[in-house]
């Protein structure tokens, strides 16, 4: 209690006040939440976590769970850690900590989070890579324990969710694309049950029949999220007897490998076939410019880290107006990959 005593006396306000503050009651005013907050950081006051988690049967932890591993999230992935960046600045007004839980690609994920609740040391919970249908949800809500999922399900359990506007994305393309002539147009998913690439394969099937056109089977290409991945979709394509002239990366890792095996087949983008992707901080690097959907990484995990403490009894009147079930929109950014355009009988 020293240092709380310590810092009550500088105050000169309660204890029991400076506890509440730092814990976040929401008994406290927030004038009176500021000056405590901005004392402990001059003092520099640092809690005993272990008799707090004691005391109030919390830890102050809250978990991000993701896959890892090369065949994952590739060699060079960003996305995490901009969302991870917007995610504990919330966290920190609250003194929350954000700890990334790795689930290696060689575990099951359900098996990963049975252990991880089990040992009890996250008071929350943010899920990514949601499955079609996906057994970690109904795992959660049955045990009460908050959390949000970066993605959509069909195991609606009545939780929230935030997740990327693949739909408007699959839109946007299809119509620029048809609007230039293309109606061979191919489509990426991931090779794996995760929701988005039924959300993304399924509007641009919308959108192509609402043109009067159809999406070929063959022309829809599974891969794994990374460079690799791109390679091997390009080499797959390149080796079609009827190729596409346009096609959409729905992943931001896999342009890079794309692009490098058109390269090496005398392909170019923009020139000899359209490209429309994900914006990634390689996109920069790539030759035509890429044609691509950005959205706003940090941004993204505030509204994140607000969504699930909106369902925390001791967080939840911070953050009356949180997003819940709710896309997050992507923005078209015009380069040079999709420049090709063809007459009407192309």
């Amino acid at each position: 209690m020293k240092g709380i005593r310590r810092l009550a006396q500088h105050l000169d306000i309660s204890i029991g006040t400076v506890s509440r503050a730092l814990n976040g009651r929401p008994d406290v005013n927030e004038e009176t939440r500021r000056r405590v907050l901005e004392a402990a950081t001059e003092l520099g006051y640092v809690p005993n976590q272990s008799g707090r988690s004691l005391r109030q049967g919390t830890t102050n932890i809250i978990g991000f769970m993701m896959q890892t591993g090369t065949e994952i999230t590739g060699q060079g992935d960003t996305f995490f850690m901009s969302v991870f960046d917007g995610v504990q600045a919330v966290f920190s007004r609250h003194q929350l900590d954000l700890v990334a839980l790795l689930c290696s690609s060689e575990e099951d994920p359900s098996d990963y989070l049975r252990r991880v609740v089990a040992r009890g040391f996250a008071d929350g919970l943010i899920l990514s890579a949601t499955q079609r249908h996906d057994p970690r949800i109904e795992f959660l809500a049955e045990r009460n324990i908050p959390f949000v999922t970066l993605g959509r399900s069909l195991t609606d359990a009545g939780r929230p969710w935030l997740d990327l506007d693949f739909e408007g994305m699959a839109q946007a393309a299809i119509d620029r694309l048809v609007a230039r002539g293309h109606r061979r147009i191919a489509v990426t998913r991931p090779h794996d049950d995760v929701n988005l690439g039924y959300i993304f394969v399924d509007r641009c099937r919308e959108a192509l029949a609402a043109h009067g056109l159809a999406l070929d089977e063959e022309l829809i290409f599974r891969s794994t999220p990374n460079e690799a991945g791109g390679y091997q979709i390009a080499r797959d394509l390149l080796a079609l007897e009827d190729r596409p002239t346009a096609i959409l990366l729905v992943n931001e890792t896999i342009a890079v490998g794309f692009y490098q095996a058109l390269s090496e087949a005398g392909v170019r983008p923009g020139r000899d076939i359209a490209v429309i992707g994900r914006y990634s901080p390689q996109a920069h690097f790539l030759s035509p410019p890429l044609t691509c959907f950005r959205l706003k990484l940090r941004e993204l995990g505030i509204a994140l880290a607000e969504t699930l403490l909106s369902t925390m009894p001791a967080f939840k009147h911070h953050y009356p107006q949180a997003l819940v079930n709710a896309v997050w929109p992507m923005e078209l950014v015009e380069g040079e990959s999709d420049a090709l355009t063809l007459d009407a009988a192309g």
